[in-house]
C-alpha cells in the first residue's frame, strides 16, 4: 500500500439536535442529541483511516487551549509535532434539523495560521514519496494557502500525489476563488469535490459535464471526483472515460463529514493500487456506514429502505 497523509483543517466540532423550527431569539429549546468530536475535513478524513486500519500521516496545527490540547491528544504521536497557535482552537457548532439539513456557527480560532513550515515541521517527504496527500481546507488555512505553490512543488520533489478537496469557499465562488482553484487543479494529480461545488465551479448544471470540463485542467494521469451524495459518485478517470458508483441506502443519522469520509475511503483503495471505479465503491460505502451508525462505524454500510439525504 502506499503511504496517505492529509493536510488540512482540524478542529473541534459540537453537534447538537435535531432543531425544527429554528428557536425564536430569547428563548431555549432542548435536543435530544449531543456529540463533541474531532471536526474539520483533515480531522474527519483521518478518523476514518483510524477506523479502517490504515496507517497515515496528518499535518495540522491547534488552538493555545484545553481544546486544542484535547484534539492533540486524539490523535496520540502522530499530533507529537503539530504546532500550537496563540489563538483559541477553531469551534464549529453544528445544528442538524429533522430533514437533515444542518446549520454551522464556527469561530476563525487557529486554523489561518496553518502554515507551509508547520506542514514541513510534521511531514517527512521520504517516508510519503511515491504516496498521495489529501490537501483540505483551502479557504480556511489562509498562511497555508497562500504558499500552496510551494507546497506543490514539495510534494512533486518526493513523488507525492496531491488529492485535492478545496471545501466551499466562505465568500462564495468568486472569480478569484475560481482562478485560485483551477490553477491549484493543474498541479493535482486527484480532485474529490461534491456536486454542488464541481457544476458551480465549470458554470454548468450537469455533473459529469461540469467534470470533464474541470478534469480537462488538470495534469495527465490525473482522477476528477464527483461526491454526489445519495446518487453515489462518478469520475473522470485518467483516459477520460466516466466511472460511477452507487450508494447503498440507509438510515441516516448524522452526514456531517460524509464527503471527508468518502476521500479517505477512496483514497485507501487507491493507495492499494485499486482502479478508480472500485475505489468509487469503496468511498461510497465507507461513508455510507459512517453516517447510518452512532458511533460512527467505517464498517459494511447498514442497509435500510431510507436513501441517505
Amino acid at each position: 500500500m502506499k503511504p496517505l497523509a492529509v493536510i488540512g483543517n482540524v478542529n473541534i466540532d459540537l453537534i447538537l439536535g435535531p432543531a425544527a423550527p429554528w428557536p425564536k431569539a430569547g428563548t431555549e429549546i432542548i435536543v435530544d442529541h449531543d456529540e463533541l468530536r474531532v471536526g474539520g475535513q483533515a480531522g474527519n478524513s483521518a478518523l476514518a483511516w483510524e477506523g479502517l486500519g490504515v496507517d497515515y500521516a496528518i499535518s495540522a496545527n491547534v488552538g493555545n487551549d484545553q481544546f486544542g490540547r484535547w484534539l492533540s491528544e486524539a490523535f496520540g504521536a502522530r499530533s507529537s509535532k503539530w504546532p500550537v497557535s496563540p489563538e483559541r482552537t477553531t469551534l464549529s457548532v453544528g445544528i442538524t434539523h429533522p430533514d437533515g439539513e444542518r446549520t454551522f456557527f464556527t469561530t476563525r480560532g487557529h486554523l489561518p495560521r496553518f502554515s507551509l513550515d508547520d506542514v514541513l515541521a510534521v511531514l517527512d517527504g521520504e517516508r510519503l514519496a511515491g504516496g498521495y496527500a489529501l490537501l483540505c481546507g483551502a479557504f480556511l488555512t489562509e498562511d497555508l494557502t497562500r504558499d500552496y505553490d510551494a507546497l506543490f512543488d514539495w510534494a512533486d520533489k518526493h513523488g507525492i500525489t496531491v488529492a485535492l478537496d478545496t471545501g466551499w469557499p466562505l465568500d462564495g465562488w468568486t472569480e478569484a476563488n475560481r482562478d485560485a482553484t483551477r490553477r491549484w487543479l493543474s498541479r493535482c494529480g486527484v480532485a474529490l469535490m461534491n456536486e454542488v461545488e464541481t457544476t458551480t465551479l465549470a458554470g454548468k448544471s450537469d455533473p459529469a459535464e461540469a467534470a470533464r470540463i474541470l478534469h480537462a485542467l488538470m495534469p495527465d494521469g490525473a482522477i476528477f471526483v464527483v461526491k454526489r451524495g445519495a446518487d453515489g459518485a462518478i469520475a473522470i478517470e485518467a483516459d477520460g472515460n466516466l466511472v460511477s458508483a452507487d450508494a447503498p441506502p440507509v438510515t441516516v443519522v448524522d452526514t456531517i463529514g460524509a464527503g471527508d469520509v468518502f476521500n479517505a475511503g477512496f483514497l485507501a483503495a487507491l493507495a492499494c493500487g485499486e482502479p478508480p471505479a472500485a475505489c468509487l465503491s469503496a468511498g461510497t460505502a465507507v461513508a455510507s456506514s459512517a453516517i447510518s451508525t452512532l458511533p460512527r462505524s467505517y464498517g459494511p454500510a447498514q442497509a435500510s429502505e431510507e436513501a441517505v439525504q
